[in-house]
């Protein structure tokens, strides 16, 4: 038996251990169940270069939890080590920086990272465990069996021992504060979140399973069933993101999203296969989901694996940030196992990693609409958000999408941004040379705003998305001689002025007279009042949204940077009042003034009313007044 002290510069590496990963010392599981696949991964390996001597068999992993002795085993049928193995990898800890890095991160604990910069996967079992023994017997021929022992100090133990299979078995005796980790269901659950698509199968006791009965019936009986117990196995080895995607039919795609997600009912709408070697190695599958308006949709929902070791559901810096509101999940062994957020934001690798999946997510846009455009078109109301959300952040993603982002018009037409110009350019272009671009972002209450557009056969389109005004604002920043108008924003002589003037039938001075009257019948807080001569068929009073106040305020309410304190600014309106319509010239030509009044109410209520601006009690005496008036 040999005995010695571990080769480590601090005088105890285990408080430093326990003290900078106690708050997530869960991932001791993981670090193990990974060790052990290694060491798996490396026999069949070897067996295919003719390296080891027989058959391998199919090699499995097993963790066992005893919870009255107090002890968990991890135990592998792998490449096993010799002694001198065990004193290389075990005893010769690579941790001189250790004091230094507990000055550097002695005030973000959670943020260290340890185990990923100094190699230690190992040394974790030492957060839950008080000793620690190993037992393992390399693949090599005539190699003796040895066991190691530590109890959480720098001395340890090395001897031979009794052991006949290649491989190697961990057994962690648990330490007292970490005795919730003696739960089964526990274990269970971590070897599924962390474990759950490693590539060796991982064996967690028995479970009972009911077959049908091979005993014969008679005719038209069901075959008994009995129930027989089996090995549990917590993995799926062979996910679909290892797979080609020549290897899987659709079906398959919608099974894993089942796996990944089992209390998720809605089927995703279309899926991405990303397979890459270089420069840079990464697998994966993406799902887009339903996510219609929403604008604050769950996210955390990929996951991230190194070599089918599960990371973290946190792919911040990894995903663009618009992307990640897809699900799914990212493979690469690029991306160490354990690192800090601030460490992927800087890396390299990972900021051509989250290039790479943006331009495959575009391409595959492009793809699926040029494919079948009718289906893309169908789904565009449920993936609308995403798309738009990355023209807005991505400047390359943004450049890619006029291939296939959509502007859907209130008659349920679809059309990219140069199919629409094309369509609209000669009948909306104003005098000034621009083409003028309606839409409407409801239409029931825009309603009788849209009607006045399609009677002069103007496109109005339909873009309902919160985030809709930010992208306005990209658009009309991008494109030449183009601007965007809500169609309830002014009258539609107005929101597109062509070269005729229409004439008022009010002489200046009348309108000059009529002006104050309407101004003291109207919140002056509110309102601003227009008078405008328009077709004498058009409503006596119209009120309109200010494009650019409305715009800046739902630009703030968004997110737009606080849109210099738009965001709190009242709401403003215009009352636009016709100078043409006969209601108009009887106002100003009423001597009662009470009627004059009640004339200018009720048609300012009738105006409030088409924008869905009249509520509670003014709505009430609207409806009081309306019927006192027809009366008479």
């Amino acid at each position: 038996m040999a005995t010695g002290n571990i080769n480590v510069t601090a005088e105890n590496i285990f408080p430093i251990i326990k003290k900078f990963l106690y708050s997530d010392h869960e991932i001791f599981l993981r670090e193990l169940i990974s060790n052990a696949t290694d060491a798996t991964l490396k026999l069949k390996h070897l067996s295919k270069l003719g390296e080891v001597t027989g058959e391998i068999g199919e090699p499995i992993l097993e963790v066992k939890v005893d919870k009255d002795a107090k002890e968990i085993r991890i135990i592998d049928q792998g490449i096993g080590m010799t002694g001198e193995e065990v004193e290389k990898y075990i005893n010769q800890v690579a941790f001189s920086g250790a004091e230094e890095f507990v000055e550097k991160y002695k005030d973000k604990v959670e943020d260290s990272g340890i185990i990923g910069h100094f190699g230690l996967g190992f040394y974790s079992a030492f957060m839950v465990a008080d000793k620690v023994e190993i037992f393992t017997k390399s693949f090599q021929e005539g190699s003796k069996a040895v066991r190691w022992e530590c109890d959480g100090s720098p001395q340890y133990t090395l001897e031979e021992t009794d052991k006949e299979d290649r491989g190697t078995e961990i057994v962690l005796h648990i330490a007292e504060d970490s005795e919730e980790f003696l739960d089964k269901a526990k274990i269970e659950g971590l070897l599924s979140k962390y474990n759950k698509f490693m590539p060796i199968p991982i064996k967690f006791g028995t479970r009972e399973e009911t077959i049908k009965s091979d005993e014969p019936v008679a005719e038209g009986e069901e075959p008994k069933e009995e129930k027989i117990v089996v090995d549990n196995f917590i993995n799926n080895p062979n996910p679909a993101w290892t797979k080609k995607p020549s290897e899987l039919e659709d079906q398959d795609y919608k099974n894993f999203y089942r796996e990944l997600y089992p209390m998720q009912f809605e089927e995703p709408l279309f899926h991405i296969h990303l397979n890459v070697d270089y420069p840079f190695n990464l697998t994966g599958i993406l799902y887009f989901p339903k996510l219609t308006k929403n604008m604050d949709p769950q996210k955390d929902k990929i996951q991230l694996y190194q070599n089918q070791v599960f990371v973290t559901d946190n792919v911040e810096g990894i995903v663009p940030d618009f992307l990640q509101m897809l699900r799914g999940v990212i493979d690469s062994p690029d991306i160490p196992l354990n690192v800090s957020r601030s460490y992927l934001q800087a890396d390299g690798a990972v900021k051509k990693i989250s290039s790479y999946i943006t331009r495959k997510v575009a391409d595959k846009l492009n793809s699926l609409f040029k494919n079948d455009r009718k289906s893309f078109e169908e789904k565009w109301d449920d993936i609308k958000v995403i798309i738009e959300y990355g023209m807005l952040s991505e400047e390359k993603f943004f450049e890619k999408a006029q291939k296939f982002a959509l502007y859907p018009t209130v008659n349920g037409e679809y059309f990219i941004f140069d199919e629409l110009i094309e369509k609209i350019k000669e009948n909306q272009t104003d005098k000034d040379g621009k083409t003028v671009v309606l839409y409407a972002s409801d239409k029931k209450a825009q309603h009788s705003f849209i009607e006045a557009a399609k009677e002069k056969n103007y496109e109005v389109l339909l873009l309902d998305s919160p985030i809709v005004s930010h992208l306005i604002q990209k658009l009309e920043s991008t494109k030449e001689n183009v601007t965007f108008v809500r169609v309830d924003g002014d009258h539609i002589d107005n929101l597109i002025k062509k070269d005729e003037n229409v004439v008022s039938k009010l002489s200046e001075e009348e309108q000059e007279t009529l002006k104050p009257i309407i101004e003291a019948n109207v919140p002056k807080e509110n309102y601003t009042v227009q008078l405008e001569a328009m077709d004498s068929n058009a409503n006596p009073f119209i009120i309109t949204i200010p494009e650019f106040m409305r715009r800046m305020k739902e630009m703030s309410a968004t997110g737009g940077g606080g849109m210099f304190g738009m965001g709190n600014m009242p709401e403003m309106y215009n009352l636009v009042v016709n100078t043409n319509n006969d209601m108009v010239a009887s106002i100003l030509n009423e001597k009662d003034e009470a009627v004059q009044k009640e004339l200018i109410k009720q048609g300012f209520d009738l105006a409030k009313l088409s924008q869905n601006l009249l509520h509670g009690e003014e709505l009430t005496n609207f409806i009081k007044r309306s019927f006192e008036m027809i009366k008479k």
